[in-house]
């Protein structure tokens, strides 16, 4: 007799959905993943830190720079450490590096170019460094007074902190001070994060617009020159007990999660299309109305979680690319550098709306208008859907672009719903399917399907030409780009386009004893391939040299056992990384059912022998 804890494992599992299921049954996926360290201590909370520069100050320690990421509540970390310096006899000068900016009119006209006007959505990628938002003369000054307390006698101590203080360059130790961007986002929704460059409360949309194209680039740049430098790293997504690691231990830790398999931790977001897959079976605030989006795998947004001694401390993805990123990447690292190249998310809609309909932009546009160095090409997985679910994807056979262009309009101008069907070619979706959506193809998933999104890595490129007149969760009226998109819309992208080039056709391309791998993608649009591997019982994956995105799409669960002796696991749903680094990886099988696992990777040859994006765009 099957227990009530097993019945409800088995119905986690069920694909494809039954037509009235409205109960998701928790699975295993893990929402917050941690990489347990072989070595590093991690440690927690302001007397810790007080601790640390207590024992140094008498070894000669005067000038401690704190610098850190934007929205960093910089008062509240200061009084902390203050209140507990101040119980061991220790009394800083403190120095806020933000008097250094320049001021905020200056800062506006240097970066007005890259602001995209009045856009709500885009700007340009910002092409400079951190230095350029502070006044000269002001950070001169200080380095000169850093300089001269370096000086000064044994015992003294001034404390130089903010973001951009480790421009002072000279100091006894460097701390930094990051958090998660999306507790740094939720933190700007709730009105308390400020833009580096605007002092005014922005609404979260301008808010975002301004850092994505402006502030994070530069500071990453920054981030990435001091990365080596750091002593003291700081999570402060607690900021009443922030976790910590020595700089060293951190790097060393990189180290080790760049030569095995791991997963980044992953986060969710509501939106008006929103499903309730997610929030059942991945176990999400249950207070949300829906989840819309799953960020799995992507550098700009997610972050790795170190474990140590019951603690736990998350870094930015972009940390490692930083320092590992030839490990990570091997024979694509000279292309991508510092950027890990593909992106992993699910887009819930069982029980939810259709997406919006959109397009992504041509490379020469997104390259010209955005700054990016590469496009945003995706593809469709069907991981689970409800009977009669479709995927959009290119224009009807006889809808002239001029026409669905004037309804478009239209429908905007008068605030009437369109019927998208009349202009929209749509396919059945089922689970296992592949759907792919190069550049320019006008798409969007249906309702009552969990798409994981297999991508290129830039992910906020999207132009909207129809939404539903909805709005979004502030209330405001969804922004559409019809113009934009027309202009990179394919017209010759249509339903018979769609059937003969778009919707995969998996082929058998190898199989020994009890697994087979299937080549579902490899065709010019894009700069990876995705492939399928089917196994019972184990799989040796040898990397030669190329790194993958993973996801486990179907199956409860499989261990990852990896050439250093280190052992992961990945179940249901989730996503990992492969880094080339990790050479050998033994992949068992943990169920008594079969395994399908999701491999995506870079061409070999790309950037070299192979454009990174197709030459005929």
């Amino acid at each position: 007799m099957v227990s009530e804890n097993e019945r409800d494992i088995t119905n986690a599992f069920r694909a494809p959905l039954p037509e009235d299921a409205v109960k998701y049954e928790k699975g295993l996926y893990e929402k917050y993943p941690a990489f347990k360290l072989d070595s590093g201590v991690i440690d927690k909370g302001y007397n810790e830190l007080s601790k640390k520069i207590s024992a140094k100050v008498n070894d000669g320690l005067r000038v401690l720079v704190v610098d850190g990421f934007q929205g960093i509540n910089w008062k509240l970390f200061i009084d902390k450490l203050s209140d507990e310096l101040s119980k061991v006899k220790i009394n800083p000068g403190f120095v806020d590096f933000e008097e250094c900016l320049k001021d905020e009119q200056t800062l506006n006209e240097f970066i007005k170019d890259f602001l995209g006007a009045n856009d709500r959505i885009f700007g340009k990628h910002f092409p400079l460094s951190l230095e350029t938002f502070f006044d000269p003369a002001k950070v001169a000054k200080l380095r000169i007074d850093a300089s001269i307390a370096r000086s000064d006698k044994s015992g003294n101590l001034i404390i130089i902190y903010g973001c951009g203080s480790g421009l002072v360059e000279l100091w006894d130790e460097l701390w930094y001070i990051d958090h998660p961007k999306d507790i740094l986002q939720e933190r700007a929704r709730q009105g308390n994060v400020l833009n580096i460059t605007k002092k005014a409360q922005l609404d979260f949309e301008e808010f975002y617009k301004r850092s994505y194209f402006i502030e994070w680039p530069a500071l990453n740049r920054f981030k990435k020159n001091i990365l080596q430098d750091i002593d003291v790293f700081i999570d402060f997504s607690d900021v009443d007990m922030p976790s910590f690691i020595q700089g060293s231990e951190l790097r060393t830790s990189l180290n080790e999660v760049a030569q095995t398999p791991f997963r980044v931790k992953p986060w969710f977001f509501p939106g008006p299309w929103g499903g309730q897959f997610m929030k059942g079976h991945m176990q999400l605030d249950q207070d949300q109305p829906n989840f819309a989006w799953s960020f799995e795998l992507i550098v700009p947004e997610n972050g790795i979680i170190l474990q140590s001694n019951g603690n736990n401390l998350e870094f930015s993805f972009d940390c490692l690319m930083y320092q590992n990123h030839k490990d990570v990447l091997g024979n694509a690292a000279d292309q991508f550098k510092y950027e890990w190249p593909i992106r992993l998310d699910y887009l819930d809609t069982i029980d939810g709306g259709n997406l919006s309909t959109q397009v992504h932009p041509r490379p020469e546009y997104i390259k010209k208008e955005f700054g990016e160095t590469y496009t945003q090409d995706e593809t469709y997985y069907i991981v689970n859907s409800k009977p009669d679910a479709r995927v959009y994807l290119g224009l009807k056979e006889s809808v002239k672009p001029e026409e669905f262009k004037s309804a478009l309009e239209q429908s905007a101008e008068k605030e009437k719903e369109l019927d998208i069907d009349k202009f929209i070619n749509s396919e059945p979706s089922k689970p296992h399917d592949l759907f792919l959506i190069p550049n320019g193809t006008v798409h969007c998933s249906g309702q009552g399907n969990l798409v994981l999104e297999i991508s290129a890595t830039p992910y906020i490129f999207t132009f909207k030409v129809y939404d539903y007149l909805r709005r979004d969760l502030e209330g405001k009226l969804r922004p559409i780009n019809i113009e934009r998109g027309f202009t990179n819309i394919r017209p010759e992208r249509d339903g018979n386009f769609v059937k003969a080039n778009l919707v995969a056709k998996p082929e058998l391309i190898d199989k020994s004893g009890d697994w087979e791998l299937y080549e579902l993608y490899n065709k010019p649009f894009t700069f990876y391939n995705i492939y399928r591997l089917e196994f019972d019982t184990s799989y040796k994956l040898v990397t030669k040299g190329n790194a993958y995105a993973v996801n486990l799409v179907e199956g409860e669960s499989v261990e990852l056992k990896s050439k250093n002796g280190r052992v992961e696991k990945l179940s249901y749903l989730e996503s990992m990384i492969i880094p080339a680094a990790a050479d050998e990886v033994v992949i068992n099988n943990l169920s008594n059912r079969k395994s399908k696992i999701v491999l995506v990777q870079v061409k070999e040859g790309i950037g070299k022998d192979i454009p990174v994006n197709d030459p005929n765009d």
